[in-house]
């Protein structure tokens, strides 16, 4: 673990919790876990002091730049607040410096206290695990390909046994724990659609990524586009499990950038980066184990969802948008003018929009009383079987990495490459999956919650000098006054004696 060294108090109780949890895990596994702090920073040479940085860094620990004061002076260190979990062969990086990065640092800490059991559980769970769940990705109607999903694909890998399917090619879907269905464009035969369904009420689980319009960023030409719902004939399937995905955009005052042509300096066109508020920063989340304490998720035109009547299912919102959203209904003209417009903050008054949603319980059949597709040669169709959890996101790119047009390399996901800035995408899919498929428990440990009650700072600043007078001169006055009056009891009582 390396943090060891001269913190502030924040990191100080980070560093404790660490402590504490790595304690209690070797009452349980007594020699088979060792541990110990380690001070990156110790070394006097900086040249072999920031090559050994390099190597921690290269290993996957990200180094985070730390202001503290040492007596009278004020330094900057460089700190990697995180450790590197060995068995075996194997080694993995676990980042203990977590939470929601707009959150305030003492707020950020501690959410990261919260979130030091599951980081360190997930990781040797990683490491030790011999037994791996088998998940599809489905293929067959212009979902998203191989390169574009990349970097989810190797995480999700490090886990599980991963495969892509075509599904029209297959007679079912048994044998698979899970199924991602990641941005289709073209429609799902109903063989197609009865496959997906008797997987979901045997058991399987599922992740919806659904773009319910037809629209891309680079589709929108100079005159704009005319913005259409797509035909994926999936509506039925999701009435009947309990939601309704609708044939709208959003746009948030929180939003994404994007870099904008305005005109020439010589003869060299000049591009800017401007607000597109098609593109929403969802910072809003429900309490569920899957979401808590998440940082930034970054979407793509996406649509609202509305939850309709299905028995016996639990519906859990994940994501929402910010209480600054409005609803366009499709068909509409996205055009890049609209950036040069003024925007009224007034317009956007639709409130936090639930964009991702959970669904518990045992699901009744799309084809109960309907002429059923199977035969003999596939399988027993069942109106109701097992409980089952799927998750759908009303964002089909929410789960697409960007590729690198020069290289043809894939970013990493929820990286945007306009600003730089990393957000949680791939936290949020992997928190999903984990949950879908954990049958132990392990991603409940998000829900814990340490209570912080912080001093305000600015009280204790308007305040001091009273609290310091009530300390320092009250108990003085109270010891002499109970003097005063021993000494007024005791005169009085020997007077009449």
């Amino acid at each position: 673990v390396y943090l060891k060294g001269y913190f502030p108090a924040g990191f100080i109780r980070l560093q404790i919790a660490i402590r504490d949890k790595l304690d209690e895990f070797t009452i349980y596994a007594g020699t088979n876990l060792q541990y110990r702090f380690v001070n990156p920073g110790e070394n006097p040479d900086p040249r072999q002091r920031n090559q050994y940085y390099l190597q921690l860094a290269e290993k996957g620990l990200q180094p985070t730049n730390l202001f503290a004061r040492e007596g009278d002076k004020k330094i900057e260190k460089i700190i990697f607040p995180g450790a590197l979990i060995s068995y075996r062969d194997k080694e993995v990086p676990v980042m203990l410096l977590k939470g929601n990065r707009a959150a305030r640092s003492d707020d950020r800490l501690n959410q990261s206290v919260e979130g030091v059991e599951f980081e360190l559980i997930s990781a040797i769970r990683k490491l030790t695990s011999t037994k791996k769940k088998k998940i599809a990705i489905i293929e067959g109607h212009g979902e998203l390909n191989k390169i574009q999903m990349a970097d989810i694909t190797s995480s999700l890998k490090e886990n599980f046994l991963i495969e892509r399917i075509n599904l029209p090619e297959k007679i079912s879907l048994n044998g698979y724990d899970a199924i991602i269905v990641a941005r289709p464009d073209t429609v799902f035969s109903d063989y197609d659609k009865y496959k997906i369904d008797q997987f979901i009420i045997k058991g399987g689980k599922a992740l919806f990524f659904i773009d319910a319009v037809n629209v891309n960023l680079d589709s929108i030409g100079e005159e704009g586009k005319l913005v259409m719902p797509y035909k994926l004939d999936l509506g039925d399937m999701f009435f009947r499990y309990g939601v309704r995905l609708n044939a709208d955009l959003i746009q948030d005052l929180n939003s994404g950038v994007i870099p904008l042509f305005v005109g020439y300096m010589g003869n060299q066109p000049q591009t800017r980066l401007v607000n597109w508020r098609y593109y929403l920063l969802l910072n809003t989340f429900s309490k569920h184990p899957i979401v808590k304490n998440m940082d930034v998720v970054y979407a793509r035109f996406l649509g609202t969802i509305d939850t309709v009547k299905a028995k016996g299912i639990k519906k859990t919102p994940l994501i929402f948008t910010s209480k600054y959203s409005k609803i366009l209904p499709a068909p509409v003209r996205v055009n890049f003018n609209e950036v040069r417009l003024d925007v009224n903050p007034r317009s956007f008054n639709n409130g936090s929009l639930p964009v991702a949603y959970l669904l518990e319980g045992s699901f009744q059949s799309l084809y109960t009383h309907r002429l059923a597709l199977h035969t003999e040669n596939t399988f027993e169709f069942k109106e109701k079987d097992k409980p089952s959890k799927i998750i759908i996101c009303s964002d089909g790119d929410l789960i697409q990495n960007d590729v690198n047009k020069k290289t043809g390399h894939p970013y990493p996901l929820g990286y945007d490459r306009f600003t730089r800035r990393q957000f949680a995408n791939k936290e949020f899919v992997l928190n999903a999956v984990d949950y879908l498929l954990d049958e132990s428990g392990i991603i409940t440990l998000r829900a814990k919650e340490v209570t912080f009650r912080p001093l305000d700072k600015v009280k204790i600043k308007e305040e001091k000098l009273k609290w310091q007078l009530i300390n320092l001169v009250v108990p003085v006055i109270l010891i002499v006054l109970f003097g005063v009056g021993r000494n007024y009891f005791r005169k009085r009582k020997y007077e009449r004696s």
